[in-house]
């Protein structure tokens, strides 16, 4: 064990420059493909108020996100600091929006609670947690807004108006569903590979829909308000779950191209010329994507540059909270979990 030590150190070194690499070649092409003109030709032609209310929302659907790890900190019962699990949330976010969950919803979280000191089962049971609370609140507004047929469709378009409110229909029985085995179920353990999974309580499964829910909400607000506020706020936010469910089919970046052919699809009908939509996404991107992207990059390097002083202290804390926590039974910390 001591000779593969060196060898391992080694590896590890070698996977966190090939990591940083291809960040950084990510970065670029995402860069290359924003035409930079036009972002800031769309940006400096608004109106103050439906910008900064907009910046506003941009603040709060972050925090909602954030809120998700929080969620996975009480449902795992590490001990790393809040601001430290908002801060890996905010970046991951912005990486992961902008050049996919594998490198910011997987690769960054791995890194960075890692580096805090959290070991990898646990992290496998925050990042899991965070990916079934986000599409929570997709399914659940996606089920409400596609069943009572406010995304009206165009003629010929991939799927026709009662298909969508089979799905909204199929995406209301899964909460049913998900709520009832959180409710009543017995058996509330799950091991898939080798990770032991417990089923939430009840309202700990309301508070994922709900937080989840108001982060969906927020960034069909963003929308609505960059489009003018002349279009059925519910129908902006329906057509935004229609792109991303796209955008993850189709699996680009940021979803690049995805997102404006879904919205002029969909908006056609409402008297909004292609103009004002594109400059109310790009407006969007700059605002959801490019700038917290940016933030977010400061953030990495200053939270790299600390990682090792945090990971003493935060051992030091986890080392204090065992001595003082008497010695649970084998199912102990499942238990607490799922209560």
């Amino acid at each position: 064990m001591a000779h593969s030590h060196p060898k391992w150190r080694k590896a590890k070194k070698i996977l966190t420059w090939l990591f940083f690499i291809a960040v950084i070649v990510l970065l670029g092409v995402y860069a290359q493909k924003v035409n930079w003109q036009e972002v800031w030709k769309v940006i400096r032609g608004y109106n103050r108020i439906a910008l900064f209310s907009a910046v506003g929302l941009v603040i709060i659907s972050y925090l909602l996100y954030g809120c998700y790890d929080l969620l996975g900190r009480a449902y795992c019962g590490h001990k790393l600091a809040k601001r430290q699990v908002m801060l890996v949330s905010f970046i991951c976010y912005a990486f992961n929006l902008t050049l996919s969950t594998w490198v910011g919803g997987i690769g960054m979280r791995y890194r960075l609670y890692s580096r805090l000191g959290l070991p990898g089962s646990t992290i496998t049971r925050i990042f899991s947690l965070s990916i079934s609370t986000n599409w929570l609140g997709y399914i659940l507004l996606g089920g409400v807004i596609f069943t009572a047929g406010v995304v009206q469709l165009p003629d010929h378009w991939y799927i026709n108006q009662t298909t969508l409110r089979i799905i909204g229909i199929v995406l209301l029985a899964i909460i049913v569903a998900y709520l009832w085995f959180c409710a009543f179920a017995k058996h509330r353990h799950m091991t898939v590979k080798g990770q032991k999974l417990v089923l939430p309580s009840f309202k700990f499964a309301v508070a994922q829909m709900l937080i989840s829910s108001a982060n969906w909400m927020a960034m069909g607000a963003i929308i609505w308000l960059l489009l003018g506020q002349e279009i059925n706020y519910f129908f902006v936010l329906g057509v935004l779950l229609v792109s991303s469910i796209v955008g993850v089919i189709v699996h680009i970046p940021a979803g690049i191209g995805v997102l404006e052919a879904v919205f002029i699809a969909l908006l056609a009908g409402e008297h909004t010329s292609h103009g004002a939509i594109i400059a109310a996404l790009l407006a969007y991107r700059l605002l959801y994507f490019i700038a917290p992207l940016l933030l977010a990059i400061v953030c990495y390097l200053a939270l790299e540059s600390r990682a090792k002083k945090l990971r003493a202290k935060n051992e030091k804390k986890m080392q204090k909270e065992e001595k003082k926590t008497p010695a649970p039974e084998e199912e102990g910390p499942d238990h607490k979990i799922s209560t």
